[in-house]
């Protein structure tokens, strides 16, 4: 047996970073992000929750890998260029088909994203509608080009 025999797979350790506050897991998630980097961006920005998702779980576990991430990589973080100005249901909760609808509209971009490669740091992708949105609300505002920087991906 290996130790990886013995780990989690790697659902169960975001879902113990996301809703168990285990941090220490956004500081490994954020160094596998960053040895596969490829593609140098301008600027990090973490997917944001609304106001009462972050209170109800006292942090953004996005935001916790895409600071490690950005202070590895060397690239900035802009912790406030994107905020969620809709809460939305969980997007987990949803069929696939009303994923796309729960977040048209829930982002703004507060931040100068114009002529800048834009790195999107997010926990977990299944649909991929929440990075579309973002994508197109960054791009609306200026973006030269968006990446994402996704931990694990469901089928």
């Amino acid at each position: 047996m290996t130790l990886a025999d013995y780990a989690p797979p790697v659902s169960g350790m975001v879902a113990a970073l996301k809703f168990s506050a285990r941090l220490v897991l956004a500081d490994a998630f954020a160094r596998l992000l960053a040895a596969r980097e490829s593609l140098r961006p301008d600027v990090v920005i973490a997917v944001p929750l609304s106001f009462e998702r972050e209170s109800e779980r006292g942090f953004n576990q996005s935001l916790e890998i895409g600071r490690v991430y950005a202070r590895l990589t060397g690239v900035p973080l802009a912790e406030r260029a994107l905020l969620k100005v809709r809460h939305t249901a969980p997007q987990q909760s949803l069929a696939r088909d009303a994923r796309r609808s729960n977040v048209r509209d829930a982002y703004s971009v507060t931040g100068d994203v114009r002529d800048r490669i834009v790195a999107i740091v997010d926990d977990v992708m299944t649909t991929g509608s929440t990075l579309d949105e973002i994508a197109r609300v960054l791009k609306r505002a200026g973006a030269a080009q968006v990446i994402n920087r996704v931990v694990a991906r469901t089928p």
